[in-house]
């Protein structure tokens, strides 16, 4: 816990910053105006002067114990002692005379240094001896005046006691508001790192992964694809009179295996997003594929499209031409739709079709649906699936809208 900037080191129930600055300045002020007037109006011998500077400078000096700066709030036992001392300077101050009763006064903010119910008990205190001085004086006690006296501690007292249990119940309200913001400072900062964290071990996974369908790519494509001109070469050698035949295969394997390597390369950085932002590329995706696959395409934008960090484009854009791919070859599909959706704190895409469908519980449908997944995961994204047999395909993949500049 930090050092409050008035120097005050409180425990639960002592004084705040305002309280700190009424004890600090207003009781020294209202001493000095109290001693000035009882100079001025009752003091007519050397020895009054005396005896009124003696006990104003008696209890300047006794409020330093608390006022020094670096001095930090009495405790529960000091603050009892302090403000005892205190009530015995009031009644000899008012004892030499009324005047000091503006000083006296000042015990009630300075009840703050009391602990629980002793404050309701230093605050009956001080009306007794404050209260005196509306009769005139100690010297004016009588039979007489001690009624009205009476009647006066009694109501400074009430008006002081209430104003101590209003003070009371707001102080313990603000400690648990206080325990409450700590409570919840401490939980959010604590979310904080859990999401760093998640995210940090989302990126991990999805680099891993990454790495792991690029192995396999490249050994379900290339590494057979060299095999099989191995075996073309091979044939050739032993069948001198098929050269030819065994030659036209193994270029054609070259260049698929040529095909292969570019698209694996492409598929690490697309060029499509060099050249436009990630809505013209996803159109010019989808009318690409649409005049290869004769499929019917659809593109819509929703929402203001902004730079997205590149990692999340190149994600969207992937997952974009992944699904297109299983629509080519799997649904058998007569139109498909692509809506891109930028929402406030996040990216949708959408790609439907009206093909034959599939179960995705038991459909794998291969590493395409599994490499989606990866590539979202590593952005911090999913991705949910809506299909059955005989009623189209829904692939629907979330983003977070991570802008340029943004520090996920």
């Amino acid at each position: 816990m930090g050092v409050p900037s008035d120097g005050l080191v409180r425990p639960s129930g002592g004084p705040d910053r305002r309280e700190a600055i009424l004890i600090r300045v207003i009781p020294y002020g209202a001493l000095a105006v109290s001693t000035l007037l009882v100079l001025l109006a009752d003091a007519k011998t050397p020895a009054q002067v005396w005896t009124t500077l003696g006990l104003a400078v008696t209890a300047a000096g006794w409020m330093l114990i608390v006022t020094l700066p670096g001095t930090s709030a009495p405790g529960p036992r000091l603050g009892g002692v302090y403000y005892a001392g205190l009530l015995v300077l009031f009644a000899l101050l008012i004892l030499r005379s009324p005047l000091f009763g503006l000083f006296g006064w000042t015990g009630y903010p300075q009840v703050a240094y009391l602990r629980g119910r002793w404050k309701q008990v230093g605050v009956v205190a001080t009306a007794l001896i404050v209260s005196v001085t509306y009769i005139g004086g100690f010297q004016s006690l009588g039979a007489t005046t001690v009624p009205v006296y009476l009647i006066l501690a009694a109501a400074t007292g009430a008006v002081g006691m209430l104003f101590t249990f209003l003070e009371l119940r707001q102080r313990a309200t603000l400690d648990r508001l206080a325990e409450a913001n700590a409570a919840l400072e401490a939980a959010l900062e604590e979310n904080a790192g859990l999401h760093a964290q998640l995210l940090t071990q989302a990126r991990e996974a999805g680099v891993l992964d990454e790495r792991q369908r690029m192995a396999r790519e490249i050994h379900d494509t290339l590494a057979q694809g060299f095999t099989g001109i191995v075996a073309q070469l091979e044939a050739a050698r032993q069948n001198p009179g098929e050269w030819r035949r065994h030659a036209d295969q193994a270029q054609a394997l070259a260049r698929d295996n040529l095909a292969e390597a570019r698209r694996s390369v492409e598929a690490l950085r697309p060029p499509h997003l060099d050249k436009a932002r990630l809505p013209e590329a996803i159109s010019g995706l989808s009318e690409r594929w649409s005049r290869t696959s004769g499929i019917s395409v659809g593109v819509e934008t929703t929402g203001e499209p902004r730079p997205m960090l590149p990692d999340v484009e190149v994600a969207l854009f992937r997952v974009a031409q992944e699904a297109l791919t299983n629509v080519a070859k799997h649904a058998g599909a007569s139109r498909v739709g692509l809506t891109l959706s930028y929402l406030d704190d996040v990216v949708l895409l959408d790609v439907r079709d009206d093909g034959v469908g599939f179960d995705p519980a038991a459909d794998g449908r291969g590493f395409g649906l599994t490499s989606m997944r990866q590539r979202l995961l590593r952005v911090a994204g999913r991705l949910e699936i809506e299909s059955s047999p005989g009623e189209g395909t829904a692939i629907n993949a979330t983003v977070p809208a991570l802008t340029v500049g943004a520090n996920p």
